[in-house]
């Protein structure tokens, strides 16, 4: 794997800032797989994003139902944004979503984090966000190695060998 000064890629940081499934799986996906490469990795979450690693929430992640306009129904049609808006919707969507990912072995959140802690990789979260939601470090997953500025993560991304991902 090369970044583009076609020297070895030795580290990724990887920002997730929102909460729906195809968000944080996306994060997961690209930071087990670096650490899966030997590539040193970092996971930083902030605003919707911190509900993946809110203990609270991240056992219940939703798919984005209305204003999704890659959303599709069975035969590749799209997904009216208007019936998204129609309770219960957003829950069988996502449900969906969920099993389809089991009949793919696709491991839940917390074991995600579970592999990518286990390679090596970080999991942070965000200072601000978390002051701005009112959370607590206490309120955080084990996974979380520490709530982190925004300066703090730069510094820690440092070096020319190291690409920054926004999902």
């Amino acid at each position: 794997m090369t970044n583009s000064g076609d020297s070895p890629l030795k580290k990724v940081c990887i920002i997730c800032a929102k909460g729906t499934i195809e968000d944080v799986y996306a994060a997961l996906v690209m930071t087990n797989g670096a650490v899966m490469e030997g590539i040193e990795a970092k996971l930083f979450f902030t605003f919707f994003g911190l509900d993946a690693i809110t203990k609270s929430q991240m056992k219940s992640l939703k798919t984005a139902t209305v204003g999704n306009p890659a959303l599709r129904m069975p035969g590749n049609l799209p997904f009216p944004t208007l019936l998204g808006a129609l309770p219960g919707v957003e829950a069988g969507v996502s449900a969906m979503m969920k099993r389809e990912m089991d009949k793919l072995d696709i491991p839940p959140v917390d074991e995600f984090m579970d592999m990518i802690t286990a390679g090596g990789g970080e999991i942070y979260a965000c200072k601000l966000a978390m002051d701005m939601f009112k959370l607590k470090k206490e309120d955080l997953c084990d996974h979380v190695k520490g709530v982190l500025t925004i300066g703090e993560f730069y510094e820690m991304a440092g070096g020319s060998n190291t690409q920054i991902i926004f999902t």
